[in-house]
């Protein structure tokens, strides 16, 4: 998850007719297109930390963050921004996305009897003393497959493959029979079978502070003063005090394992989309979490100043309500034959009608690009650029409408369904920065412009956390939406659009769909080939059959003080540019 303000601020004040050429009307195409060679993904200064300091650290959000900060009991992207400073996985990736054993736990995989032994290294103790032990670990599996449990986690292949994960899950036992502990510091997991995406990205990577959670039930855990007050993690900072919805406040972590933490703290502090660019222009943050990426060209020259972006592991999307979750089963119940948006074809001319190209460059200054695939080339290797997706065309959205049978039966403007029923479409979308209502507006205009009737669900923009709770509990009267997802580091699918997850918002459960992404976690795909043919398929059947629309691939920019040393984004860990090295060199 993670936004505008370069053209003349009269022109957010949007009506529902407004459009790129209006939006490009103050500025030429060479001031608002960036390149992405000219940004780096590590800082420059290559000065000495001093071992003192407090960065302080800007996270962009317009509304309270929730301020649940457990990595098992949240599911909100910018608490898990937050929680990354004050705790840390257990298991590193190195440069391929694959675990190494840098982190503060180890692995063995024993392929041949589907096994892998995870021990805890020495000396590594939470924020209130306790020392980490195997326990915290394989607590994590009891807590997310517990039947009250109420997040997000413990429904992917890591957690389901495990022997016995789903009995205990379903209440059939207490135990989870796969999970054997042998002493404080190991335990071997055995799994029923085993499949390519458990090394790269399918393991569950963070410990749980057992004895600061023992005295609650599951149910209670989310809610608690130990996961919104007094959060604990084993990272090179501590809490000391958190501002609900506002700050926090981390002081260094003596203890921590991997040697002296090079600040004396960080101070974490929301800034909204209406005043980040002041605040980084007069060097108020050193980092900034969620830059506004269309906000760039405002500060892009400011001084003190070092900017940092990479291809982000986010892409922006158009989810379509297709179905109802189904609690007591645990799946999504596809409806399309009953739903407003079942027709693939109405889909499909939605597809047509919208230019995503142009949006990344009008919205975004570059730094989004229209999107072709599920697939984003984050993944390299699995990205597949030939696929022919619908592009920009009015004369073909109108003519897919046409043979579907949509016509303007009253003569009102707008296209009844081929049943001569009133077709009136609500889209929602999150009120999340300066661009959002534009942006909506800017869609709402495209489906009109082919004869379709859409709204902006009640009349406005929605707030985040009401969004994704509307979408999780299936209400409010949401025919499209405006989503985001952030991939993981393996290229598995089902935990977005598998029939079985709760976080397929759009409640799309097809066997076909099932079945291509099932291949992709077999034990054939441990073949890279293979795994990557499967995908390659996958992406040409989402653009077929259309559950979403990939809208926007995203670029993650940071503006970062030029004070600031052994800094990096890349998404693989490296020791020199860990959290505990960040420090300011000598001014």
């Amino acid at each position: 998850m993670k936004t505008k303000r370069f053209f003349a601020p009269t022109l957010f004040v949007a009506t529902v007719g407004i459009s790129l050429s209006l939006l490009s009307a103050n500025a030429s195409a060479e001031e608002a297109v960036f390149d992405l060679d000219e940004f780096g993904t590590t800082v420059s200064n290559e000065g000495t930390p001093t071992g003192s300091g407090t960065l302080e650290v800007g996270v962009v959000l317009d509304s309270p963050f929730e301020g649940v900060f457990n990595y098992i009991l949240s599911s909100s992207g910018p608490d898990g921004t937050i929680t990354s400073y004050f705790d840390e996985p257990l298991l590193t990736l190195d440069e391929n996305m694959q675990y190494s054993n840098d982190g503060a736990m180890h692995y063995a995989f024993d392929e041949e009897n589907n096994e892998i032994t995870f021990t805890i290294a020495e000396e590594v103790y939470w924020h209130d003393g306790e020392r980490l032990d195997i326990h915290d670990y394989v607590e994590s599996f009891y807590v997310m497959g517990h039947p009250d449990y109420n997040g997000v986690y413990g429904r992917s292949s890591g957690f389901t493959l495990i022997e016995g994960y789903l009995d205990y899950h379903n209440g059939g036992s207490d135990e989870i029979s796969g999970i054997e502990v042998i002493d404080d510091n190991t335990a071997v997991f055995t799994f029923t079978e085993t499949n390519p995406t458990l090394l790269s990205g399918g393991l569950w990577v963070y410990a749980f502070p057992v004895h600061h959670f023992e005295h609650l039930s599951v149910s209670e855990m989310s809610s608690s003063p130990e996961a919104r007050e007094n959060p604990i993690g084993i990272g090179p900072y501590k809490v000391d005090s958190i501002t609900p919805g506002e700050s926090l406040i981390l002081s260094k972590h003596e203890d921590y394992w991997r040697g002296e933490p090079q600040l004396d703290g960080i101070n974490i502090q929301v800034v909204s989309t209406a005043t980040v660019s002041n605040e980084v222009a007069n060097n108020n943050f050193d980092i900034v979490e969620y830059f506004p990426v269309d906000q760039v060209v405002d500060i892009a020259d400011a001084e003190g100043l070092e900017w940092l972006a990479h291809t982000s592991d986010n892409y922006d999307y158009l989810g379509f309500k297709l179905g109802e979750w189904d609690a007591e089963n645990n799946v999504n119940v596809d409806l399309r034959d009953e739903m407003k948006m079942g027709d693939v074809e109405l889909r499909r001319a939605m597809w047509y009608a919208i230019d995503n190209a142009e949006i990344g460059r009008q919205f975004y200054h570059g730094l989004r690009v229209g999107a072709t695939t599920l697939v984003p080339p984050y993944y390299e290797a699995y990205h597949d650029e030939t696929i022919e997706a619908p592009t920009f065309d009015l004369d073909t959205a109108n003519q897919i409408l046409d043979d579907a049978g949509y016509e303007d039966i009253d003569g009102d403007g707008f296209r009844e369904t081929p049943e001569g029923e009133p077709l009136d479409i609500n889209l929602a979308v999150i009120s999340h920065s300066d661009v959002a209502e534009p942006l909506a507006n800017y869609y709402l205009q495209s489906w009109r412009n082919v004869g379709l009737n859409t709204n902006l669900l009640n009349g406005r923009l929605v707030e985040y956390n009401s969004f994704y709770d509307m979408l999780g509990n299936d209400t409010g009267d949401i025919d499209v939406y405006l989503g985001a997802w952030q991939v993981g580091s393996d290229v598995d699918q089902s935990g977005y659009y598998g029939g079985d997850s709760p976080s397929n918002y759009g409640r799309y459960n097809d066997e076909t769909n099932n079945e291509i992404l099932a291949r992709g976690l077999s034990e054939e795909a441990f073949d890279p080939e293979y795994r990557i043919d499967v995908y390659k398929e996958w992406q040409q059947y989402m653009v077929e059959d259309i559950p979403v629309i990939p809208t926007l691939y995203r670029t993650l920019v940071f503006p970062i003080t030029e004070n600031v040393v052994n800094y990096s984004i890349d998404p693989y860990f490296n020791e020199e540019t860990a959290l505990y090295n960040v420090g300011f060199s000598e001014e």
